[in-house]
């Protein structure tokens, strides 16, 4: 799924009120940490991860890491903050979060 860059900033203007839900710690990706990425995703295909650490390298490593992993589409990476967009996998679940048609 491609998203045009007025959707990735719809997506950014809805994270912004977002609290993180996955918090990676020095022990870096790990699989729990994928696994606990896929369920939130999951649950509320628009999420906030984050990072310990103050390598700007790694981060930006573990969130192309993340994307590639999950397939989700990544959305914004400031500072410590990674947020991250899949729409539901399921047909009879709604969508949870609505982006524009443009």
């Amino acid at each position: 799924m491609k998203l045009s860059t007025k959707q990735i900033a719809h997506l950014r203007g809805l994270a912004h009120s977002l609290n993180p839900v996955v918090m990676i710690g020095n022990n870096g990706l790990t699989e729990n940490v994928i696994k606990e990425i896929e369920l939130n995703l999951n649950s509320h295909e628009l999420i906030k991860v984050q990072v310990a650490g103050d390598d700007r390298v790694a981060r930006k490593a573990i969130f192309d890491e993340i994307c590639s992993k999950t397939s989700a589409i990544a959305v914004h990476h400031i500072g410590k903050q990674l947020v991250f967009y899949r729409p539901s996998s399921t047909i009879k679940e709604s969508a949870k979060v609505l982006i524009p048609k443009i």
